[in-house]
Parts: C-alpha cells; sequence; structure tokens
C-alpha cells in the first residue's frame, strides 16, 4: 500500500532525492557526461524555474514538520527531455516539450488547438510584438522572403505588411522565443482548464 500511494503522489510531486535517483536510474548524464549530483539537480531545478515561472514547477511546501523544495511531475519530464537531454539545442527541445503537453491536455479535455496567429501586422509593429530593435526584425524578414519568395509580404496604405503566416513563420524560424512564449502561456491556459476538472496539479 505504501509503494502504491507513493506511485500516486509521483504523479503529482517528487522530492529532489526521488527525482535524482530516477534520472540516474534511467541513465541519464550531465552535459559532460557525468552522473547527475544533487548539485546538478538543484541548478536545473533553479534553470527551469527561471526560464517558466508561471508553470509553477518549483514548489515549496511544508510537509514532515518543515518546509521541503519539490518538483512537480510535469517539471520531472521537463528535466527529463528538455535539460538533461543532448540531442537537440534547449529551444527547439523546449518547444516541442510544450507542443507534447499541449498535445496530451488537448486530448484530456477534448479541445482542439488554438491558433496563435490570427492577423496581419504592420511592419513597424513586429519590434514591440517579438521583443526585438528593428535591425533585428529586419533581417528576420530578409530571411523570410528569401525562403519564401516574398509571399508573405505586401503594402497597405503605403506601409509594409506581412500576413499572418508570415508571423507564423517568424516565431517558428527566426524568433523562437516568442512562439515559446505563447506555447507555455497557452500551456498554462489548458492547465487551468485541467484543475478547474478537479483533476491535481500543485495542489497537495
Amino acid at each position: 500500500m505504501v509503494r502504491d500511494s507513493q506511485t500516486e503522489l509521483e504523479k503529482i510531486f517528487m522530492s529532489y532525492n526521488r527525482i535524482l535517483y530516477k534520472l540516474n536510474l534511467i541513465g541519464l548524464k550531465t552535459k559532460g557526461g557525468k552522473e547527475i549530483t544533487h548539485k546538478d539537480l538543484r541548478q536545473a531545478a533553479t534553470i527551469m524555474n527561471k526560464k517558466h515561472p508561471t508553470c509553477r514547477w518549483k514548489q515549496k511546501k511544508y510537509r514532515f514538520k518543515k518546509y521541503r523544495n519539490y518538483i512537480l511531475a510535469e517539471g520531472f519530464y521537463w528535466l527529463i527531455y528538455v535539460y538533461f537531454q543532448t540531442e537537440k539545442n534547449i529551444v527547439d527541445a523546449d518547444i516541442d516539450f510544450f507542443n507534447m503537453r499541449i498535445g496530451l491536455y488537448e486530448d484530456l479535455l477534448k479541445i482542439s488547438r488554438k491558433n496563435f496567429w490570427n492577423d496581419d501586422m504592420y511592419v513597424y509593429e513586429l519590434p514591440s510584438y517579438f521583443n526585438r530593435i528593428p535591425g533585428t526584425i529586419k533581417n528576420g524578414i530578409i530571411k523570410m522572403n528569401k525562403a519564401t519568395n516574398g509571399i508573405y509580404k505586401y503594402y497597405e496604405k503605403e506601409k509594409a505588411k506581412i500576413s499572418k503566416e508570415a508571423i507564423e513563420w517568424l516565431c517558428k524560424n527566426c524568433f523562437k522565443h516568442k512562439y515559446l512564449e505563447l506555447l507555455e502561456e497557452y500551456k498554462m491556459e489548458l492547465t487551468e482548464i485541467y484543475i478547474e476538472k478537479n483533476y491535481p496539479y500543485d495542489v497537495f
């Protein structure tokens, strides 16, 4: 019964010691090919929390008469598929992870994928949207035009404008930080619906 109870709890959260045990059990290593230590895990958890604070994956709870650090199960999977993986750069791995988690939520909640790009935009609006300087935006548009033969750019009222398909292309190919931001925001929208339906996430 104790083991069954622990298994159920681990579907929601785990202690650092338990996570470290599991990471080493499945054979994950540091970038340098060494066994993951408690120090490595603490550093990974700090980076995870800094990159994705809205996900609430890193938790401090009062249990067993003291405050202890825990990581939610979803955060544990992020450590496996993003931080400690070595096949992709971390941004691409992060994007793939959020797409995967979103797909799981959508299947469970019977929700269709949200469309992030619904409107065309003037080029002068892009620095604010992507949080990048105009020169960086210009370079991205040049890259896009070369790859797409300029089919996404046009002029309206003598001002350069790009289509919603162009914004999607720029997000996925030049400004992946924005794509990841949109994915995380949507993932948390789904998470809140998940919680409202009384599924466990970060209450324990």
